[in-house]
């Protein structure tokens, strides 16, 4: 389905997920879903370097703007907030993948 959006905006369409990157909402299948600034930045992320997988560390620091000193539990935590609500079934990923031992990805769901 092609979809107009206003002249001048930015947004980011991957499948059903529309980021608007001006107002910082994020819609699925037309129903607005509300993140977390922190939420919001890690999708943008993933979204904007679909076929790149980052590492905690990585992600961490893009998204915090702040030094990585080992502790993977906030990036864990976000990371699975943001799949309870973007994902049809948290537990079976497919927008955002774990690749074990390294990190997080986009799912390959984005490939269109």
């Amino acid at each position: 389905m092609l979809r107009e959006f206003p002249r001048g905006s930015r947004f980011l369409q991957k499948g059903p997920l529309i980021m608007n990157l001006d107002d910082y909402t994020v819609k699925k299948e037309g129903k607005e879903i509300e993140l977390t600034a922190k939420e919001f930045e890690i999708l943008k992320l993933l979204l904007q370097n679909s076929k790149k997988v980052y590492t905690k560390e990585q992600i961490y620091s893009l998204v915090w703007n702040d030094a990585y000193l080992g502790d993977e539990n906030a990036v864990n935590v976000h990371i699975s907030r943001l799949r309870t609500k973007i994902e049809d079934n948290p537990r079976e990923p497919k927008y955002i993948i774990t690749v074990w031992g390294i990190g997080y990805k986009a799912g390959d769901f984005w490939h269109e």
